[in-house]
Formats: C-alpha cells, structure tokens, sequence
C-alpha cells in the first residue's frame, strides 16, 4: 500500500510540474498590456520551440549537435548544458545495449553453460534470480566503480578540460579519423537520435515483456 501511495504521490508531482511548465511556458505568449508595450514586443519576438513550436526555445540549446529546441521542463536554465549533454549520451548509449542484450536473450543467445539457477529465465524474470544469486551485488559494484572515473570526467569537463561532452577518445574502428567538422557533426547526430530513441525504445520492451511474459517480440 504505501508503493502504490509512493507511485501516486510521484505522479502527482510530475502532473503539477507539467501543467506549471506549461502555464509558465503560455504566459510568454500572453499579450502584455498597454503599459508595457516593450514587453509585448519581446514576447512577439520571441522564437519557437522547434520540437514544441507552442513553446519559447531555450536558448542555452543552441549550438550543440541534435538540438531541436526540446527542453519543456527548462532544465537547461539551471543545469550546465555539458553535463545534461553527457547525460544523453551516455544513457543514450546504455540503452542501445541495453536493448540489444535484453532482446538478444529472449532470441537464445545466452553465455554457456548456462549455471542451473539461470535454467528457463527470461529477461524479465532474470532479475529477482539475480539478485537472489548475489550477481546483481557484483554488476553495482563494478558500475559504481566506473562511475566513480566518470564523474571525476565530468567534473573536469565542468571546470574548463577541454573535452567534449561523452567523448573520450573511443574510436577503435577510425569512424571519425580524417572526416571534416561537419562529417563528425553528423556521426554525432546519428548517435544521439539513436540514443534517444533507445532509451524510449528500452522502457517500452521492458513494459511489454513484463506485462505480457511472452517471448520476444513481447505480443
């Protein structure tokens, strides 16, 4: 009972940020009055969401790669625009393996011998076995690890390093070696919508494999 009240209260709170997002957004729409004309000579002037063209666009966007004007909740008024960038990608990323292992597990691919505990599980049901096994202690461990450097990264990026936002020199196959700005530019772009995509693409396949506890693909 008090998961279901916890889940309520959160959607609740997510609904009343929403309709304040969007209240706020519409009262830079709003004519100004006759007092002011020189505020409703901005608000005419004022550019457009491209993603969401009844919304103002967030300035802060500008300039990096896969920008579409999409920040409805203004994120990027109070947040370093690098770290929300290095946050896409790498959950973008996440969520392309993510997807691809969760899926290619219900398709058979598995690592052999498959221990006896791990006998008939599925994606969905993997994980409370997992947990159970103490497998799931072992993947926090080694990820907290990593996070640690990677925040050590961030950081630095923050304080003037230099580096670019979910870049750290991985490129073992040369995709970007000897191609000009805008090539990498569009390398960049590709990743990123397909992170995006990934991460809505990951939620949805996780929903439906649990709520239909069927094998791939989940219908």
């Amino acid at each position: 009972a008090q998961t279901k009240e916890l889940i309520a209260l959160a959607l609740l709170t997510m609904k009343f940020a929403l309709i304040a997002s969007l209240v706020a957004s519409a009262a830079a729409f709003a004519p100004a009055s006759n007092s002011a004309p020189k505020s409703t000579a901005l608000n005419a002037e004022q550019k457009a969401s491209t993603a969401l063209p009844f919304l103002p666009y967030p300035p802060n966007l500008e300039g990096y790669v896969g920008d579409a004007g999409f920040d409805p909740f203004r994120f990027s008024d109070f947040l370093p625009m690098d770290f929300l960038r290095e946050a896409e990608i790498m959950h973008g990323r996440q969520c392309m393996l993510a997807w691809t292992g969760f899926v290619a597990v219900d398709l058979g691919l598995h690592v052999y011998p498959v221990p006896e505990a791990y006998e008939g599980l599925t994606s969905a049901t993997a994980h409370d076995a997992l947990v159970e096994q103490g497998a799931m202690g072992q993947i926090l461990l080694w990820v907290s690890f990593m996070e640690i450097f990677r925040s050590i990264a961030v950081m630095q990026m923050l304080e003037g390093s230099g580096r670019e936002p979910g870049y750290f020199g991985f490129d073992p196959l040369g995709f970007t070696k000897g191609k000009s700005e805008a090539e990498v530019n569009d390398l960049k772009l590709k990743e990123i919508k397909n992170g995006r995509l990934a991460m809505l693409a990951f939620s949805g396949v996780v929903t439906q494999a649990v709520l239909t506890q069927g094998p791939f693909p989940y219908v």
